[in-house]
């Protein structure tokens, strides 16, 4: 009796389940009365430094599979004085030294130009290491916070909101 066809078998399920997407997370905060949210893919490092495999100058997507959108219903204001409009946006980061990041907030025009709002990023270690990518909202009456947190590293951005 061969056991060809059960290696076969066992070759392909692990095939198939390294191929399915990541999980989907969304954060979100209601800031000075309005809706900010933030849909994005969940991966898992698995031993990996992903963070710090990032090449400087390179957009990297913010999670898995399909592109990070933030919806706001809001006017966000990031330090310096950086103003994003209510909408919907596409979401990247880019590593812009050793150890700096920036948010990029990139939206399309209707004639499929693309305007990115550059947002510096404060980069902290975590307590403990975060496996599954996370993002976090949190808001008040007019103030919020976005963290980005993978592995050993938080990214962070605070703004107000109106």
């Amino acid at each position: 009796m061969s056991l060809r066809p059960a290696a076969l078998t066992l070759t392909v399920s692990l095939a198939a389940a390294m191929a399915l997407p990541a999980e989907r997370g969304q954060a979100k905060a209601t800031v000075a009365g309005k809706a900010v949210s933030i849909e994005y893919g969940r991966p898992t490092l698995q031993g990996r430094d992903m963070l710090g495999r990032a090449e400087v100058g390179t957009p990297w997507r913010m999670g898995a599979d399909a592109p990070t959108r933030l919806k706001t219903a809001a006017t966000l204001v990031f330090a310096p004085g950086i103003v994003v409009a209510p909408g919907e946006y596409v979401l990247t980061s880019t590593k812009t030294g050793a150890d700096e990041w920036q948010l990029d907030i990139k939206k399309t025009d209707a004639a499929g130009g693309t305007a990115v709002i550059e947002v510096p990023l404060v980069s902290k270690a975590l307590p403990e290491s975060v496996e599954t990518f996370t993002i976090e909202l949190t808001g008040d009456k007019s103030q919020g916070d976005l963290t980005l947190k993978w592995g050993t590293k938080g990214l962070a951005a605070a703004f107000t909101a109106r």
